[in-house]
């Protein structure tokens, strides 16, 4: 199994596995950490009293935040490399670049 998830990620070693995976992991906790401030600071929870709306804005700001985030840590971690890869894909796939 992890041998499959080595090769579905193109890791180099459980290590660098290991890596990949918490890069992800705090990224994505980092990101929805910083996504509170932004919502309280725009106040949009007073703006918008409808629950699902407030979370669909909230999953609109986080997704941006993310993908920042994501390349802030994996330079951190000396894989930017790895990862502006998988960014390019991200962002052809909203059709932001060809």
């Amino acid at each position: 199994m992890i041998q499959n998830l080595i090769k579905k990620f193109n890791a180099k070693s459980k290590v660098h596995l290991f890596v990949i995976f918490f890069v992800f992991g705090l990224s994505g906790s980092f990101s929805l950490w910083i996504s509170s401030p932004i919502m309280i600071a725009l106040d949009l929870k007073n703006i918008l009293n409808n629950y699902p709306l407030y979370v669909f804005f909230r999953v609109l700001i986080i997704i941006p935040i993310y993908q920042l985030i994501l390349i802030v840590i994996a330079s951190i971690f000396g894989e930017f490399q790895y990862f502006w890869k998988f960014e390019k894909k991200i962002l052809k796939r909203f059709k932001i670049i060809k």
